[in-house]
């Protein structure tokens, strides 16, 4: 399983390892959700909020999830819910690799 920083910085995939962006993960990496969100980096927070589901409990990655999707409306003038299609839309899904390529 990738580490949180490897999942939310992955920029693709190369057969059955994660291609990692080793520049936003150096300098974004320990930022929480909130924060990444609140810098713009909505894929990358997004990623962090799939990432949690895996971890937290359901009540702490619902409360990620709805911080996450307000920050987001309140930013783009968007109108998204919890139940809007977020995978689709940021292209982030849980993954199995064990391995990453950080370039």
């Amino acid at each position: 399983m990738l580490s949180r920083e490897d999942f939310i910085f992955t920029i693709g995939y190369d057969g059955p390892h994660a291609v990692v962006d080793s520049q936003a993960k150096r300098r974004y990496g320990s930022l929480s959700t909130r924060e990444l969100a609140e810098r713009g980096l909505y894929r990358a927070a997004y990623a962090s909020v799939v990432y949690a589901r895996r971890a937290a409990a359901q009540e702490d990655w619902e409360a990620g999830l709805a911080a996450f999707v307000e920050i987001y409306n309140r930013n783009s003038g968007s109108a998204l819910t919890a139940d809007s299609p977020l995978d689709r839309l940021f292209g982030v899904f849980p993954v199995e690799v064990k391995r990453a390529i950080v370039l």
